[in-house]
Formats: structure tokens, sequence, C-alpha cells
């Protein structure tokens, strides 16, 4: 063999094992540096706490439960720094200013662990990674036998981006169990979120107790059963049905996710959405909307402009009403902020509504958009009242933003920008990149949803936009709306891998992004969350098919492409099932033979199927536009 291809080969292989044996971690932290040996955990292992600190106890006993269930060790927590390998757990006595509050370093000889911190949240984090240093087993919630826990030998400094990392789970739409809840936060504690958005009301359900309003939740929590999508095509209530599906929590139920949430440093933000999506309430006090009529909690049938969902702006009961709730709601929950929705009010109804328009004439407002600025106003007098900062969805910009308020921009970057060069704080959560509830893949072999949001268009997603003072970007997070998602399954199917995307935006530095790496990485988490019995998405793996034209010719032709580099696409046109021996797309428009009717594609990867068979006819092909 030639010396210099011998040397490229070489080299090549040295490449690909350091790349097999670098530590697969998201998100990727600041500084990563390998050692040759590995540290293996055994029953002669120890955390060790060389301080009085109580929260540091606890983290060494929370590391000591993930670790004892899957080994079948009991390692203890000691204050006694025996001999024998040891995972040491120390606060720095002067704070190192390069790592900050939240971040930490993280040593691994062969002999001994220590993770150091500021704070005790960095070393909460410290202990994630750690735990992805372990073989994928280690997620087991039973024990696993035949395994070697070895940790490799590394030296890692690890910091977040922004101090804001959310994510955010509708329950309105679908009530979710305590412990489903509870299960959505250990998730996200692996990955470094530190903020829980709880969407608890909407027109689907009221989900959370208020003491002084029994009525919200003994109707306004439960509606008629239904199954299917929110397509607008769900069967109406009908006069005289029972209304058994639903539920909320109880302030002890909250109480107990709030101190589970802060055990694993994650901020519950709770959101009561006014003034629109709000027919629960409307159903629960009909006295509150425009039109005063007793309207059923919506089951996910289409009702927009028919029934008011909008709460009435010029009735003193709206703010007294608000304000026992927002009362309640700000004893319960720790969090400085308070969100309020804002969002997508239909304004017909107070455009008709006498008493809307005899507050706007008392308050010269010129239009109902002043209307909405003069409502959220109000709302954050009464929130900063009880000691809380507001936060709106960025419609709350319209008429006038609220002297105070933190805007969370969804349609777009827009309404964020617009927010910051006013000032104000601003979380960035825009649909095309962070709405977990859109299709992952083709619609055909996807849940029934709306929109698509692939993992790379997740993964490209910037916070920070050009001309904007970042110091005003508190950071980002992603929302899984649930109309179409009704158990913790498909919860889990939505939010991963993407969340995983956004976890790795939102903590690692943005010059450490590279797709195919992360890609690789995730492949690798995939393994860890089959132990941990969690379902996930392998969308990404899929073919992507679209119809398309060629300038100049006017006939109907075939797009196929993937998420992914470095996939075969395979493609029959007889019906037959595609395989690695069919024909294989070369990158360029495919022409419908005569007499098709269908085209069925799959993908491979290293000769072998990797992606979802797709069929799709070719009078659908002409609806499917181009990605």
């Amino acid at each position: 063999m030639n010396k210099g291809l011998l040397t490229f080969v070489f080299s090549l292989f040295i490449a690909f094992s350091c790349l097999a044996q670098t530590p697969q971690l998201i998100p990727q932290p600041v500084s990563l540096k390998t050692y040759p040996g590995h540290f293996k955990l055994s029953r002669q292992t120890s955390i060790i706490i060389l301080t009085g600190n109580p929260e540091v106890k606890r983290i060494g006993t929370l590391l000591a439960g993930m670790l004892n269930s899957p080994t079948g060790f009991a390692i203890p927590v000691t204050t006694v720094n025996k001999t024998g390998t040891a995972i040491h757990l120390k606060l720095n006595k002067v704070a190192d200013p390069a790592i900050g509050e939240e971040g930490y370093t993280l040593k691994v000889t062969t002999a001994r662990i220590t993770i150091t911190a500021n704070d005790d949240k960095g070393l909460f984090y410290g202990i994630q990674t750690l735990v992805q240093l372990l073989p994928p087993d280690i997620e087991s919630r039973t024990q696993v036998a035949g395994i070697t826990w070895s940790i490799p030998a590394v030296d890692i400094t690890d910091y977040p981006r922004f101090g804001w990392r959310g994510l955010m789970l509708d329950v309105s739409r679908h009530y979710f169990p305590k412990q489903v809840v509870k299960d959505y936060i250990d998730e996200m504690a692996k990955y470094k979120y530190n903020v829980f958005h709880w969407h608890l009301s909407d027109d689907n359900g009221w989900r959370i107790e208020i003491k002084s309003l029994p009525q919200l939740t003994r109707v306004g929590a439960w509606r008629v059963m239904r199954t299917g999508p929110f397509n607008g095509s769900m069967q109406v209530p009908q006069p005289g049905e029972k209304t058994p599906y639903g539920g909320f929590y109880t302030q002890d139920d909250v109480r107990e996710i709030i101190k589970y949430a802060q055990d694993r440093y994650i901020t519950i933000l709770p959101e009561i959405d006014v003034p629109a999506h709000s027919l629960a309430m409307i159903a629960s006090f009909p006295n509150l909307s425009c039109t005063q009529l007793q309207y059923p909690v919506n089951p996910g049938s289409n009702f927009y402009t028919k029934e008011d969902n909008v709460l009435c702006v010029g009735n003193d009961s709206t703010y007294m009403i608000l304000d026992k709730v927002f009362t309640e709601i700000a004893q319960l929950f720790p969090c400085k902020y308070i969100h309020i929705g804002g969002d997508e009010a239909y304004k017909g109804f107070w455009d008709r509504c006498p008493k809307c328009q005899a507050l706007m004439k008392r308050e010269n407002l010129k239009n109902t958009d002043e209307l909405q600025s003069y409502f959220v106003k109000r709302i954050e007098q009464i929130v900063e009242s009880k000691g809380k900062k507001l936060i709106g969805w960025d419609e709350i910009l319209e008429g006038g933003l609220a002297p105070s308020a933190t805007v969370m921009s969804w349609r777009g970057m827009d309404g964020g920008i617009q927010a910051a060069k006013m000032g104000h704080q601003v979380i960035m959560t825009p649909s095309g990149s962070c709405y977990l509830d859109l299709y992952q893949g083709d619609p055909l072999v996807e849940p029934a949803t709306y929109g698509k949001l692939f993992l790379n268009d997740t993964y490209d997603f910037e916070p920070v936009p050009a001309g904007v003072d970042a110091k005003l970007i508190l950071g980002g997070q992603g929302n899984l709306w649930t109309e179409s998602i009704t158990d913790e399954r498909q919860v889990e199917y939505m939010t991963w891998p993407r969340a995983m995307a956004l976890a790795e935006i939102l903590w690692s530095p943005k010059t450490e992004r590279h797709f195919d790496e992360f890609v690789h990485r995730v492949e690798t988490h995939f393994k860890r969350l089959d132990a941990a019995d969690i379902k996930y998405a392998t969308s990404m793996y899929d073919p992507i098919i679209s119809g398309t034209r060629v300038p100049g010719d006017s006939a109907l032709k075939v797009k196929l492409g993937t998420q992914l580099s470095k996939l075969d696409i395979y493609y029959t046109f007889d019906t037959s099932i595609p395989d690695n021996h069919s024909l294989k797309y070369a990158n360029v428009p495919l022409a419908i033979p005569n007499g098709a009717t269908e085209i069925r594609v799959v993908t491979y990867r290293d000769n072998k199927p990797i992606g979802k068979q797709i069929n799709v006819t070719l009078k659908d092909l002409a609806k499917k536009k181009a990605e």
C-alpha cells in the first residue's frame, strides 16, 4: 500500500477511535479534556461531603439514589474521607468567577472524582454530567447485572450560556397526573433545564385549585369525552351531555410538585392565560364574557369567534376574579414571575360590548389594541401588588407594552426584538424553532398536528438576534402544546430528541455547535432513553418527500431528501417494497413514470435500513410543498 495512503488511513482510524472514546455529553460542556484510564464505580465507592451544608448533603444523597438502583450498590454519603475510590462534592471557599453560580468543574482520575462549584446549583449540574459519563444502563429503573460501571478520566469546566433554559407543558388541553409532571421535571433536569413553564388554564380546562373560587375547578376542570385531534372536526358538547374528562391539581399537589422541582433546581413558572383562551373560566363564571352566555368547556371543536373565549375588559368583576386568582397563585409559587398569556385575543366581541366601549371612551382609547394594552397594564398592577413580575406572549406589545413586562416571543423573533429595543427583557421561543408539538418528520408517518419542526431546524436556533443587547435576552424555551397529545408516552415522543437540541443551544457555547457531531451524541442518548423506558422520535432518519417543478418544465417531479447527511435514499414507483437493491436517489428531481400511482421511499445508512418507509400517492404528492 502507498505510504501516504497508509498514513491517511491510520489517521482516519485514530480520528474515529477518538470520536468513539470521547464522552457523548448533552449539552456539550464548555471545556472537555480526556485522559487515559477509567474510574470504576464499585461497592467500595463512597460519596464524600466535607461540609456541613445541607444542600450539598442532599445532592450527594440524590446522586447515591441515581447510582444505587441500576448498579445494586449501596453507595454511602459520608463526611469521612475513607480509603478506596471516592466521589468528592466540594464548594469553593473563594468563588471562581469563571464558572458563575451554575457552573462546575469535574475531574475524574482512576481513583477519585471531584466535582467543585461555587454554589449547590453547580454541584447539581455536575452530577448530571457525571451520570452521563456512565454506561447508558445507568438510566435503568431496576438493577442491571453484568455491567462494568466505568467513567472515563476527564477534566471538564462547564457553565451555561443563558440563565433561562425552559420547557413549557400545556396541561389544559389534556390533563396529566402529578406523576407525569414529576417525570417530565426529572427528564428536564438531566439536560440542565432550569425553568418549567406550567400552562395551567385555557379554553379546554382549568387545572389549578383556587380555594376562594371553587367553581373554577368544579366546572372549568371538566369537559365532555372526545377522542381525536383538535382540528375543528370534534363534535361540540350536546345538551345534557356529561363531562367526565379532565382533572386538576390541588394546592397540596402544587406544593409537592414545586418542592420536587426545587430539589432539582427547576423554577416553576405558572401561566394563567388571559384575556383570551379563557373559556374554561367563562364556563365557570358566565358573567365574565361580553356576551354573558353560558358556554361549555371546549373539548377541541372549532368555536373561534362563535363562542366568546375572551374576558370582558370593561367588566369590574373580571378584575375582582383575577385578583383572587393571582393572589393565590402568588402565594403558592416562589417564582418571581407570573405568566398572564395575552395571546390571540379575538376583539370582535369587545367592539360590540357596551361595557368595553364605555371603558374605551372613558380612558380615551383609540382602538381595541389599546384596550388590550389597558387590560395588560391593569393586570400588571395586580401582579406586582402580589410581589411578582409579569410575563406575557408577544401580543402584549399591541397597543403599548406594560412598563415592567417581560416578553416571551413566539410569533418569530420580531416581538422579542421590538421589546428588547424598548429596554425590556425577553425570552425567545419562536414557533419555527421551539414548538415541540409540530411534526418532526413526514405527516404521513407522524402523529396528527400542524406545521413542521425538524431536529436540524431546532438545532439552528439562535436566541440572540443581530443588533440586540444580548443582556436583555434572558434565554429561551421549548413549548409543548397538547391539543393532540393525550398521554405521557406522547409527551415524551414529542419532546425528545428536539429538547436535547434546545438544551445544547441554551447551555453550550455558540461556537461549539456542529449538527452532524450532535446527532452522533443524540444516538448515544437514545440508548439512555431506552434504558429509562422513555419514548422518543427517530424521525430524523426518515426520508423527506415533496413535489417540485423544474423551471421550463411544467411536469410534476419528485424531490427527495433527509434531515441527516450520509443517508442513502432508495425508492420504487411500482408499489414494490424498496430496499438497498432498489433505485438509489442521486439528488436530482425524479420524473414520474407513465402509469405510476405512488412512490415508496426508504433510507439506509451503512447498507442497513434506518428510516421508516413512507408511501405517497402521486395525487397527494402534488399537495406536498418542497422542503
